[in-house]
């Protein structure tokens, strides 16, 4: 499938710009893989794929314990969407295919 593969995000965040890599795989609807940043790696969850509609969640400790809420659209080789950050609202990324 086109979601398959390592994938560089950038994430807009409060505290600037974030860059993560990105672990994907999509078996029918559902979505695993691991994201990783700042050298640590955690599972994603709650993944779901439809099309080239992609969303997906990841638990945080640093800077501060959060659960992280994915939702974007894969075009090729690009992926881009919102990350919501609880109560800090929502924030824009973009990826590229590694």
């Amino acid at each position: 499938m086109a979601v398959d593969g390592n994938w560089n995000l950038t994430m807009t965040t409060p505290m600037g710009e974030r860059k993560a890599t990105l672990s994907l795989k999509a078996a029918g609807g559902t979505l695993t893989g691991t994201q990783g940043a700042e050298g640590n790696s955690t599972d994603i969850f709650d993944g779901t794929v439809n099309g080239d509609d992609v969303a997906w969640k990841v638990s945080i400790t640093n800077p501060m314990p959060l659960t992280l809420d994915f939702s974007g659209k894969i075009t090729g080789d690009s992926i881009s969407g919102e990350m919501g950050i609880g109560p800090m609202g929502n924030f824009p990324f973009t990826g590229t295919r590694a």
